[in-house]
């Protein structure tokens, strides 16, 4: 598109040029030739070895692979129902980490990478092995519920998502504290709603992170929300004191213009040449080793009825029969759960009627 095209399609559609480029974000994907990839990929992987403190952000499009939607995306939640489309419901417990996910932990292990900032509430860094310290989870944890009575806040990690019942500003999961006794809330935080829990957001640890951080790596995240968080981004500083931002996704983001790099592509094809350049192994996710096992807290006896989630069968392939899953509800083919489909409700303002 010519500067004057451009222009004239901007003049006579009314847009700014930022809302034409989140337009054609949605409707475009962007790919990397081979060669162009593997020349990004040796850049990228010499910025990390010279790094002193990499933050890695993460989005939705490092849990694709797990066949869990991302947002914006072509065939994201967000753009299928602005075009009216109706989504299939799932159950997001049955996705596991994906390579990305398993990759991200071995470079923190390794000590490559020193903390993860993540907006995905799917639970699949901490079940990837990624210890709890070292991870941000800024929009919550589906698998986490918690009671905020309890002094400081108590956390029930369960094995099944949490959020069937709640939505934006109603967070009641229809279970009690087993201490207090007050109802139980999820973790998520919607759109248009201010986190403010110690775990899991760990806000206080993102933005220590962000403020240390000396290279910035953005995975499979379109950075429209993340770009909201100016402390994770030390814009008060000069620009040349400022991390280094590497990014790597399909699509245009807001943050292109400030990075170093921006890679187009796939982010498990980009992070398993990454590591082959990086000469690390990626280990295979393993049901056995989930974390979420150990963490969880089981249900009571009377507790059973309270959801109809299918529950994460433990390694040793026995279900969990706390919950009748025979009593799952089949209802309108839309995206279920307070944390995924609900949470679209921001895009869907309502105008007022005239009076």
């Amino acid at each position: 598109m010519t500067g004057t095209f451009l222009d004239l399609f901007v003049h006579e559609v009314h847009f700014d040029v930022y809302s034409l480029k989140v337009f054609l974000s949605l409707c475009f994907q962007v790919c990397d030739d081979v060669e162009e990839l593997k020349t990004k990929i040796r850049l990228l992987a010499a910025a990390i070895k010279q790094a002193n403190r990499l933050v890695v952000y993460t989005g939705a499009g490092i849990s694709t692979a797990a066949s869990i939607p991302d947002y914006r995306g072509p065939n994201g939640v967000w753009t299928q129902l602005q075009k009216g489309r109706s989504i299939s419901s799932t159950d997001l417990s049955k996705a596991q980490p994906t390579l990305t996910h398993m990759c991200i932990r071995t470079l923190h292990k390794e000590k490559l990478v020193k903390h993860v900032v993540s907006q995905n509430c799917d639970g699949l860094h901490l079940r990837s092995g990624l210890p709890r310290s070292a991870l941000s989870e800024l929009h919550g944890n589906m698998f986490i519920e918690v009671c905020a009575s309890c002094s400081p806040v108590r956390e029930y990690v369960r094995l099944f998502d949490v959020t069937e019942r709640t939505s934006l500003h109603r967070h009641g999961t229809g279970r009690r504290c087993h201490h207090c006794g007050d109802e139980l809330r999820d973790t998520i935080v919607h759109f248009g709603e201010r986190g403010t829990l110690e775990q899991p957001l760990n806000w206080k640890g993102a933005a220590e992170a962000a403020e240390a951080a000396d290279v910035i790596l953005c995975l499979g995240s379109s950075l429209k929300v993340l770009k909201k968080y100016a402390c994770l981004w030390c814009m008060n500083r000069p620009a040349s004191k400022r991390p280094k931002l590497y990014i790597v996704n399909l699509q245009w983001t807001p943050k292109d213009d400030l990075a170093v790099l921006k890679i187009n592509g796939k982010c498990d094809e980009v992070m398993s040449l990454l590591m082959e350049e990086l000469n690390l192994q990626i280990p295979a996710y393993e049901k056995a080793d989930d974390p979420i096992f150990s963490l969880a807290t089981p249900l009571l006896p009377e507790e059973g009825n309270t959801h109809s989630r299918e529950v994460i069968s433990p390694p040793g392939g026995q279900e969990d029969c706390s919950a009748d899953t025979e009593e799952q509800t089949d209802e309108a083919s839309s995206v279920q759960g307070g944390w995924f489909g609900r949470g679209y409700g921001k895009g869907r303002r309502k105008k007022k009627k005239a009076s």
